[in-house]
């Protein structure tokens, strides 16, 4: 784990948490109620998911949660600023170099679902039946030879998709660098959350890289249809991670562990298998119950409940 400069004394780190609790007990006999940020991706906002899970979690404990929502990037940012208590992200390597750095204690893999390559129908760049990279190429070459036809809008904003995409180009055998900084113009940086980075690439009749989530909570509005929906590098795991009270003494790291592990319950679970069954007609998340074999989250990354004393042992 990273050094961290500056550290305090365990026995000042608890002296200090010990006053924050004091602190949320004054606050509550005046009439506050306690304080959970999370600091998440953009399509557990946009879909809504978390509004449900919030409603039900601030009922149970009596707690404010407060989310903010802008991508993965964004998410890690802030909580390394010391801006959030919980971050819920989908980029497993900035995630596990987050801990490593000793700004995050645990990862608990809770959801998934896919990436998908979505289109027009008539798929000018004619991607249909490639794999993943394959089909980044194809969008590439085509694009450069009729830029007025073919064109990628990419999110460009740092965030897990973009992350993805920077892997597919990768391994399509291109340096995303010179992608991104050759001003071609079938390249489009959005710069923008995914809903809205799917409405603009529906106006512009072009591609672009999505998870399935946000695309099916904004499909009605777009003409855009899913062309590559299968390959081992579009998956794509959520894993919740509380701040250290190491780095912040200040951390709700008690709620967000409670978070988490409302997150893994049965009662979370189902929730996330239902989501969207009223509302579209079928789920817009995966548990990550029983497909751990299938997601990679094996051993303390599972979905397990964090330990009660979880917060305390990372002080000692």
């Amino acid at each position: 784990m990273k050094e961290i400069s500056h550290r305090t004394s365990a026995f000042a780190l608890i002296a200090a948490l010990l006053c924050t609790a004091a602190a949320a007990e004054d606050r509550a006999g005046e009439g506050e109620r306690e304080l959970l940020r999370i600091s998440t991706t953009t399509s557990l906002y946009d879909t809504l998911l978390l509004d449900e899970m919030e409603d039900i979690f601030e009922e149970m404990y009596d707690v404010d949660v407060r989310t903010v929502s802008g991508g993965t990037g964004i998410a890690i940012e802030r909580a390394v600023k010391g801006d959030a208590d919980l971050i819920l992200v989908h980029d497993a390597e900035r995630e596990r170099k987050f801990i490593e750095d000793g700004y995050g204690l645990s990862r608990t893999c809770f959801a998934y679902n896919y990436f998908i390559i979505v289109g027009p129908e008539d798929d000018p760049a004619g991607i249909t039946g490639l794999n993943a990279s394959d089909a980044m190429r194809a969008i590439m070459v085509h694009g450069m030879d009729n830029p007025g036809e073919v064109k990628f809008v990419s999110r460009g904003d740092d965030s897990g998709t973009h992350a993805r995409e920077k892997l597919l180009w990768n391994k399509a055998g291109f340096n995303y660098s010179e992608i991104s900084t050759s001003g071609a113009s079938w390249y489009v940086e959005a710069g923008q959350p995914m809903g809205q980075t799917l409405l603009m690439t529906s106006e512009m009749e072009a591609y672009t890289l999505c998870d399935t989530s946000t695309f099916a909570a904004f499909r009605s509005d777009l003409d855009l249809v899913p062309l590559i929906e299968s390959d081992e590098f579009l998956i794509n795991v959520y894993a919740a991670i509380p701040v250290s009270p190491t780095v912040y003494p200040e951390t709700n790291c008690e709620m967000a562990k409670n978070f988490i592990n409302f997150l893994v319950s049965d009662e979370g679970q189902d929730l996330i298998a239902e989501y969207g069954t009223e509302t579209i007609g079928k789920p817009l998340f995966n548990p990550a119950r029983g497909n751990c074999d299938i997601i990679g989250c094996s051993g303390d990354e599972g979905v397990i409940p964090l330990s009660d004393d979880v917060c305390s042992r990372a002080l000692a």
